[in-house]
């Protein structure tokens, strides 16, 4: 996935096309869903992960992202 978006932001990139991927990697807290393992704070919350997407599509020109990986600030590495 990786090299297709690096190949792809390359290739239209030049053209101001935007190309990125985000790898969101956690589990995801979905409303009314009950998983005793974890709290709030092992979650993401999908209101964060919306905002990340608004910011990387609206990012100024001169410093695009094309790659990002959100996880909850618990997790071990």
């Amino acid at each position: 996935m990786r090299g297709l978006v690096q190949s792809l932001a390359r290739d239209l990139g030049p053209k101001g096309i935007h190309v990125g991927w985000i790898n969101v990697d956690g589990f995801i807290d979905i409303p009314g869903r009950d998983v005793p393992q974890f709290t709030a704070e092992d979650m993401l919350k999908p209101e964060a992960i919306a905002e990340t997407y608004w910011h990387v599509a609206h990012q100024d020109r001169s410093a695009w992202t094309t790659e990002l990986e959100v996880r909850p600030f618990k997790e071990k590495f």
